[in-house]
């Protein structure tokens, strides 16, 4: 195992563990939560790794904040024109979208 991968791997273990205690301390203390997801953005940066998916979905793509469905943001299903969810962040109002099916080549 070469020392990039080495790097990689206790970079995902450190970004899950944050992402675990700001997911539990999102109600009782918002703004920890946020501090614990600048951090593992940070680790991810440092490391030269994307964030893996599921944890991209809880960070809003404009302002950068830690956003829950149903907490700091709104979540609805568009069907006009290709089916697609919307999530607004309910701090900085920007919308993104992600589409429901996957694209046909």
């Amino acid at each position: 195992m070469s020392e990039r991968e080495k790097i990689k791997e206790i970079a995902l273990e450190r970004i899950e563990r944050l992402f675990n205690l700001a997911l539990e301390m999102l109600h009782e203390r918002p703004d920890l939560a946020q501090k614990y997801v600048e951090n593992a953005r940070k680790i991810a940066m440092r490391a030269r790794i994307k964030l893996p998916r599921e944890k991209r979905l809880l960070v809003c793509k404009h302002c950068k904040r830690f956003i829950f469905p149903g907490v700091s943001s709104r979540v609805r299903i568009q069907v006009r024109r290709e089916p697609h969810v919307v999530a607004t962040c309910l701090y900085c109002g920007g919308h993104m979208r992600r589409p429901l099916r996957k694209r046909d080549k």
